[in-house]
This record gives C-alpha cells, structure tokens and sequence, in this order.
C-alpha cells in the first residue's frame, strides 16, 4: 500500500531530509587522499548525533554495522567502512546517508571524486546525476511511475553505461522502505499513477562494464562483477499539487 503523506507528515519529511543533505555537503570538506573510509564514518556519526540531534537510520538496520555506507570505484552500493580502506588519488565514492528525527525518515546520497580522475570515472559521475535530475524534473501527478525509469534508461544507454536492475528507489516517509518501489529501468507493468503526497527516493546506478553484480560475503557490499567502476546518485522527492519538491536539496544544488 502506498502512504499518501499529510501536511504534518510533509513537514517532518522536509526536517529530517534537510538534514540529511546537510550531513552530504558537511562531510565534502574531508574527502581527499590518505583518509580512511572508517574516520569519514566516524566524522559523520558525530555530526548526525551531535549537530542535526538525529539516529542515523543505517546502523544496525538489519544488522549492518556502520553509520552511513561508502562505496569506492568498483563498490556499486552498501560498502561497510573500515580502517584499511583509504582513499587515493583519482578514487570516486559514494556515501549514503540517511536519518531518522521524531520517527521520519531522510536518505540521499551523491559521489565525491579524489584528486584528478580518469574521463571514464568523470562521465560516469556525470551521466548517474544527470539520469537522477533528469527523472525528477519529469515528476508530476497523473504520470505513470515507470517514466521514471524510461528516462534514466533513455539517458545511461546513450552514454554507453548499463543499469544495475537488482536495487531500486522507494517510498520513505515513516518507514525506512515502502512502496512505491521506483525501477531505474523502463519495465511496462509499473504503472502505479503518481499522486500528490508521495515520498519517494530515486537513486539510479550506473555501471562502466556490464550491469551484472554480486555480493560480498559480509553480506552487504555489493560490487560489479567485471571490477568496473560503479556510480550512484539519490534524492527524496515529494510529489507536489503541480510537479516536485527535492527534498534533500543541497546548499548550492540546482536541478
């Protein structure tokens, strides 16, 4: 069943999404080479607890064990932060944060770059928030939710990327994950009408090689399969009376 959202749960959403996209741009200022991926975690757990007064909504959530999720070059999404994990020049990264404040749920994520990258590692990064802006802006009531997907579909295959299909956007609101469950490819049986007050996350993964993946044995960290880099972008989206509102905006992000 799909939550339409009422005003105050809106305005609890637009809280804790704040936030959230404040912990992304807080955090820009420590990527570079010689960090570990263990003390970035560290340096966002402090800011969640002691800046926003927010959980962060990933540790313990069944069972993972970290505040937020880093994924480096190759890691498509959900790499666990460690200690012998440390970034070097011409590295990307993703970090996924989410929270939760008074029992709302906020969660985005975007990719930072270290030092100077390959063009293939600059493109990708490009191309993943390009499909990510360019689904958003198509967003309105009355439209069927699978346009979400043929954009992005649309827009990766022209640049030569595949899609990782396993992972998908949701619903979010009180839940961590709800329905609408929102496929980053175009599939014509989703044809759920978007409606005003949905919540939702879009964050489309982009593959250099082929879009076929495995997990780790921790379980949790999903990598390609080729060794390929791998990028990911993600906004929470309210569904408006007319079109959209980015929820976890950035300071100086445009779409």
């Amino acid at each position: 069943m799909i939550i339409i959202k009422n005003n105050y749960d809106i305005k609890k959403m637009q809280i804790v999404c704040k936030l959230t996209a404040q912990v992304l741009d807080f955090i820009k200022k420590y990527i570079s080479a010689g960090i570990s991926t263990e003390k970035i975690n560290k340096i966002c757990h402090n800011y969640i607890i002691d800046q926003t007064h927010s959980i962060p909504a990933c540790l313990g959530y069944q069972g993972y064990p970290k505040s937020v999720c880093i994924s480096l070059n190759n890691v498509v999404c959900h790499g666990i932060p460690n200690k012998k994990t440390i970034l070097k020049n011409g590295d990307i990264l993703n970090i996924d944060i989410a929270l939760v404040k008074e029992n709302y749920f906020g969660d985005a994520s975007k990719m930072y770059t270290v030092g100077k990258c390959s063009k293939i590692a600059k493109k990708l990064c490009k191309t993943t928030l390009k499909c990510l802006y360019s689904s958003i802006k198509i967003i309105k009531p009355g439209i069927n939710l699978n346009e979400i997907g043929k954009t992005i579909e649309k827009i990766a295959k022209k640049n030569n990327f595949s899609i990782v299909k396993e992972y998908c956007g949701h619903g979010i609101g009180k839940n961590f994950h709800e329905e609408p469950y929102v496929l980053h490819y175009y599939e014509k049986n989703q044809n759920i009408k978007l409606q005003e007050g949905m919540i939702f996350t879009i964050e489309p993964m982009l593959n250099v090689g082929k879009r076929h993946i495995f997990r780790e044995k921790d379980n949790w960290t999903v990598k390609t399969r080729d060794k390929s880099l791998s990028a990911q972008y993600e906004h929470t989206i309210l569904v408006t009376k007319t079109g959209y509102k980015v929820l976890t905006l950035g300071k100086n992000e445009k779409i």
